[in-house]
């Protein structure tokens, strides 16, 4: 049984009869094509290895299966082809499958910044999943052999997700979701679900969530080996219905509790903001403006700005912007807010490519619309593009760092959907700080230390709320904040 796929992603399948007459016979054959004239390399280990796994498993050999080539097309002058064959499911949603395999397997082995693939044969890895997937009967089970292949990356943010999940991916970028206002995450030496976050006054928070609890079970079912966006999918849903959680108290190795959260609808306001009244060691009233940053959606630049300008017609000289428990989000978004900052034509972030290059992103002429004196406070909920931003405006001589270590996440991953609606997470460059500073699994140490007594984000607060700016003078971080603005202060009048 021959089968044909075709789509136009970043690389085209086409039949086997485009190939060499010698090759349309369905074997596992890798034919690198050079100047219209293809070298055959037969993979002797690969086709017994084939042929032994489908002999056994479904008592056939490979004269069953699915063959086609894939033209990548390829930055260079000379192009390349692959020929592959494959057993074909006689699932139709099994079948389905087996191109969405196809297309994350080419995305991956154009993109990936690994080019070893943790040193694996990867075309060897396609050959497998494929077999493996072929006596399945479900569409979950299929999906299931993707991530099974993407886990041997050795990249717990190179992924898979289903077109559910994705749909609930794009809510959460675009600002709106039902759910219970957790932000979670894998942490990568354990495999953990880990809460970097718990949005202010959400189910959740109210529960007595908090940041660096674990997520063990959602709905009676264990989470080991589930990333984040598979449980936040399964803690998403309409609003009215509930949800049971079982939670491991980060402040008690040992204590698991058990939590029932109703579903709402949840806001993801990326900005909130006010303007803390203060005395200066002079005795002089200083209006400091406070921008809380949760996470980095499409509107964040734009919200900030707006904010920014507000405080500045209201009269305020010095800023605060407070990152802490921002778990990222879009990089682009984090590189507009730095650029609010920012003159001229600074270095905002370092990418490395798969093959160790190293380019810089550079403003265009910027224009900062405030040259005021900023803080940034960051803390271990920090990740990300929250980490690019801190980043950018440390070693630009921007801004001040307070608080805690950040998480440390120094990969950028791009996110293309697929022809089912799925979508491909893949981790495609490091970064490392315009001052070369590397981030991954090290984080940035801020310039100040605040203490721990108060380390949770503010209440989410509005200008006029007196209450809540009574609680964000209070909080030690903001205190040793605004410290620093004031010495910062007398060092620019002297």
């Amino acid at each position: 049984m021959l089968k044909t796929i075709s789509h136009n992603l970043n690389f085209d399948v086409k039949s086997a009869t485009n190939c060499p007459p010698k090759l349309t016979k369905p074997k596992p054959i890798t034919t690198w094509k050079r100047n219209n004239l293809c070298f055959d390399i037969e993979e002797v280990k690969l086709k017994n290895k084939l042929e032994s796994v489908t002999k056994s498993a479904f008592g056939f050999g490979v004269s069953a299966a699915l063959s086609f080539c894939i033209f990548f097309h390829a930055p260079t002058a000379l192009a390349q082809s692959l020929t592959v064959a494959f057993p074909v499911s006689r699932a139709p949603e099994v079948n389905a499958v087996q191109r969405t395999l196809v297309e994350a397997w080419g995305l991956i082995r154009e993109t990936f910044v690994d080019p070893t693939f943790n040193h694996q044969d990867w075309d060897m890895k396609l050959q497998q999943t494929m077999v493996e997937m072929f006596p399945l009967n479900s569409a979950d089970a299929a999906y299931m052999k993707i991530s099974g292949m993407l886990s041997t990356l050795g990249d717990p943010f190179t992924r898979i997700i289903s077109p559910k999940e994705y749909q609930g991916f794009r809510i959460g970028s675009d600002g709106n979701l039902q759910g219970v206002g957790l932000f979670i995450n894998v942490e990568p030496r354990t495999g953990h679900l880990v809460v970097l976050s718990c949005i202010e006054n959400s189910p959740a928070s109210r529960a007595g969530i908090h940041q660096g609890d674990e997520i063990v079970e959602i709905n009676g079912e264990r989470l080991d080996g589930i990333d984040s966006e598979a449980a936040a999918q399964r803690l998403r849903g309409t609003a009215g219905t509930t949800v049971t959680v079982k939670v491991k108290d980060s402040s008690k190795s040992s204590y698991i509790r058990e939590v029932n959260l109703s579903r709402e609808y949840i806001k993801l306001s990326p900005i909130s903001s006010a303007i803390i009244p203060h005395k200066s060691s002079e005795g002089q009233v200083i209006k400091t403006g406070y921008v809380k940053l949760s996470t980095f959606s499409q509107s964040a630049a734009e919200d900030m700005q707006n904010a920014i300008q507000e405080m500045k017609n209201q009269g305020v000289h010095s800023y605060i912007l407070d990152l802490r428990n921002n778990p990222g989000g879009l990089v682009k978004a984090g590189l507009d807010v730095a650029q609010i900052w920012l003159d001229g034509d600074e270095t905002l972030v370092n990418t490395i490519d798969r093959d160790g290059n190293m380019s810089p992103i550079n403003m265009i002429n910027g224009h900062a619309i405030t040259h005021d004196p900023l803080v940034v406070i960051v803390n271990e909920g920090s990740a990300s593009a929250s980490e690019i931003l801190a980043g950018a405006l440390h070693d630009n001589g921007r801004a001040i760092l307070v608080g805690n270590k950040t998480f440390g996440k120094g990969k950028i991953q791009s996110v293309t959907q697929l022809h089912d609606g799925s979508a491909l997470f893949v981790t495609v460059a490091k970064y490392v700080s315009p001052a070369l500073h590397d981030i991954d699994q090290v984080g940035i140490t801020p310039d100040v230390q605040c203490t721990t007594e108060m380390l949770n984000s503010p209440k989410e607060l509005s200008t006029k709320d007196k209450t809540s700016i009574s609680s964000l003078e209070a909080d030690s971080c903001i205190m040793v904040a605004e410290h620093e603005l004031d010495m910062e202060s007398k060092g620019t009048v002297s």
